[in-house]
């Protein structure tokens, strides 16, 4: 089992940033491509961005695109989304996930490993 652990949620003004830390333990996160998904309320949970396992491949949702970095640091067992601008359309819960594939899908079925979640609320 991989367990993961995001934090770094909190109130934002629209317009700041906010840095989202997910920590990995129980197997060899260097093997593990991650993903970032968001689910605001009362709608599906949806894709956000991916980073592959060896860290050089990203991929974005067109709504966070310029907006969001993600990346990793295996010697800390982590992975990180940095987002930029924050818009009050990005408060949602902001989960991070694990998949054993080198270029995961933008489905939730795609990956493996869940975290609990963390609350991003961004006020305009």
């Amino acid at each position: 089992q991989l367990q993961l652990v995001e934090s770094g949620g909190g109130l934002v003004q629209a317009g700041g940033s906010l840095r989202l830390s997910c920590a990995a333990s129980g197997r060899t996160f260097s093997r593990y491509s991650m993903g970032w998904f968001r689910q605001a309320p009362g709608k599906e949970r949806e894709f956000v961005g991916r980073i592959s396992w060896i860290g050089t491949g990203t991929y974005y949702a067109d709504s966070v695109k310029g907006r969001a970095t993600i990346s990793r640091d295996n010697a800390k067992n982590a992975v990180y989304l940095q987002m930029n601008s924050l818009k009050p359309e990005d408060t949602a819960v902001y989960y991070c996930a694990a998949d054993l594939s080198v270029v995961p899908g933008v489905r939730t079925s795609d990956y493996e490993y869940w975290g609990q979640g963390t609350q991003v609320t961004i006020s305009s």
